[in-house]
């Protein structure tokens, strides 16, 4: 059990270095705007959770035979539209509550990518265990390591991206 797990842990704890490079190349946007900073952990959070929640579902799904590797387009559909409505609802209160306390900017910037973040991580979440079992991986193991360092560096990168875009930095 072990050997299966550490092998994807590993691989996985050494492509977290991604996330870091993603920091660094923003690092400059991060020191314009410190409040930033303080929404990294909520915006990766929700992009990892969405995506395991995801991940979990397909999982469950593949293994009572419900889907297949076959259904990988129709499951990509599925979990976009969810990840839309997922993300919008948390937009809204994020935005509410963020510009409450730190102002319509830095509120827009959550919301947005919020809205921009839960579609990408709910559909890679529900595409991945099935390029799990097609790969003769499983998935159980596999997925949720995989999306988490995919969803932190991707959500970082969104993150900043619509951050210099809306505050102009």
């Amino acid at each position: 059990m072990a050997r299966s797990r550490i092998v994807w842990l590993l691989v996985l704890g050494i492509s977290a270095t991604l996330t870091v490079q993603v920091l660094e190349v923003f690092e400059a946007t991060l020191s314009q705007k410190i409040a930033l900073s303080l929404f990294i952990p909520l915006l990766i959070g929700i992009g990892g959770n969405t995506g395991s929640q995801a991940a979990t579902t397909v999982t469950r799904a593949l293994a009572t035979g419900e889907i297949g590797i076959r259904d990988v387009g129709k499951v990509a559909f599925k979990e976009v539209r969810t990840g839309l409505l997922v993300g919008a609802l948390l937009a809204v209160v994020a935005l509410i509550i963020a510009s409450l306390v730190y102002g319509i900017d830095i509120g827009s910037v959550i919301g947005l990518t919020l809205i921009l973040n839960c579609p990408i991580a709910a559909t890679v979440g529900g595409v991945i265990p099935l390029v799990a079992k097609a790969c003769k991986v499983d998935p159980a193991v596999f997925s949720t390591p995989f999306i988490s360092t995919f969803c932190d560096a991707t959500g970082l990168l969104v993150y900043f991206m619509v951050a210099k875009t809306l505050l102009g930095l």
